[in-house]
């Protein structure tokens, strides 16, 4: 299993064990993380899963379609560089002790 921790708005950390081939999205659903709405469910639509990901480890996930690019400008919380949309991000072996960040709304 990947193990994925998930830090909330407040700072509060909440660390789970995540499924090869699952999304982060779908991964902090099924694990009860707040801070996901998932209007859509995962269909790119909505940027309700926007998180940031830690910059230095950007490169272990698919590069950003256009879609998801247009879609995150219409994100609630601020874009940063590290922001994606937890729908598109797989999870895969290269993602273990990846540290996620929830924005403060959706």
């Amino acid at each position: 299993m990947v193990k994925i921790t998930f830090v909330q708005s407040d700072g509060s950390r909440h660390e789970v064990e995540a499924e090869p081939g699952y999304t982060v999205m779908q991964t902090a659903l099924d694990r009860n993380v707040e801070g996901i709405t998932a209007e859509c469910n995962g269909s790119a639509a909505c940027a309700t899963c926007h998180a940031y990901f830690e910059q230095a480890r950007l490169k272990a996930l698919d590069p950003m379609q256009e879609h998801e690019n247009d879609m995150l400008d219409f994100a609630a919380s601020e874009r940063k560089s590290g922001s994606r949309l937890s729908c598109q991000i797989k999870v895969t072996e290269a993602l273990d002790g990846m540290v996620v960040t929830l924005p403060e709304m959706q």
